[in-house]
């Protein structure tokens, strides 16, 4: 049985849906060549992918009501330009122009993370979390208050009062909350609803790990067509990429958290 509307943040819900269809054609293809954006809000999903898979209107649908709910599904398929499709013909190369940064996240942010995940276990919809110098603001809808304050006794929770979010209330799109899923990484593009030829995805992915591996920050710059970067082979740059997606369950459920 599906809600009438998914309650969770709108922009998520979006990445999410995005996701969803990047998955569907990698069960298609190896390397598929895909981009998807959504607009969902107020009962309808709309959604523009240019891809080289063709995929299911029943299949994309039903990844929709399965995110969101039994909203109306607008959804336009075309095909990958022929250029940027010609590119990838006979070697795995870079998709796009790019500058890259990744860093290492700080403590703070840690922390801050493990407060958003601890709340959307147990109240998996709209919130929004911030930690500015030792202040905590908590601000999560369809929530029982004065549960979440015996947890955070100290914390700043719901300063103008109860509020319910959701796509009922609110839009949301792709890739519109990239400082949360990248934290102080910089991206010269959107992390969701792209297949991982294309740099905002690989390259971010590969900068961010390294920063983790060595504890400070990490910059690439590349451009469309290129098959290094940085010295290194952009197919060893996808590869992990690849592996990374894998290990937290595929393009759906990167973007239900990011990189954070």
């Amino acid at each position: 049985m599906f809600e009438k509307v998914n309650p969770a943040h709108p922009d998520k819900v979006a990445d999410r849906i995005a996701g969803a269809l990047v998955d569907l054609a990698y069960k298609s293809e190896r390397n598929p060549r895909i981009a998807v954006e959504v607009l969902i809000g107020h009962g309808t999903c709309h959604i523009i992918a240019e891809t080289s898979v063709q995929l299911s209107i029943d299949d994309v649908t039903a990844a929709v009501h399965r995110i969101a709910g039994f909203l109306n599904v607008d959804y336009s398929e075309v095909p990958q330009d022929v250029h940027l499709s010609r590119n990838q013909s006979g070697a795995i190369r870079c998709g796009d122009n790019g500058i890259f940064k990744g860093v290492p996240v700080t403590d703070e942010q840690k922390e801050l993370v493990g407060i958003a995940t601890d709340i959307y276990n147990v109240y998996p919809f709209d919130g929004k979390y911030i930690i500015d110098n030792g202040r905590v603001i908590i601000c999560q809808s369809n929530a029982e208050v004065e549960e979440l304050r015996k947890q955070y006794a100290t914390a700043e929770i719901n300063p103008l009062g109860d509020w319910t979010g959701g796509t009922d209330v609110d839009t949301g799109a792709t890739n519109r909350k990239l400082g949360s899923d990248m934290a102080d990484s910089v991206t010269g593009g959107g992390l969701h609803g792209k297949d991982l030829s294309k740099a905002d995805v690989s390259v971010n992915i590969y900068a961010w790990l390294k920063a983790q591996e060595i504890g400070k920050p990490v910059e690439f710059c590349c451009a469309i067509g290129d098959e290094t970067v940085g010295g290194i082979p952009y197919e060893e740059i996808v590869e992990t990429a690849r592996a990374y997606i894998k290990s937290v369950g595929g393009f759906e459920a990167f973007a239900e958290w990011g990189l954070v």
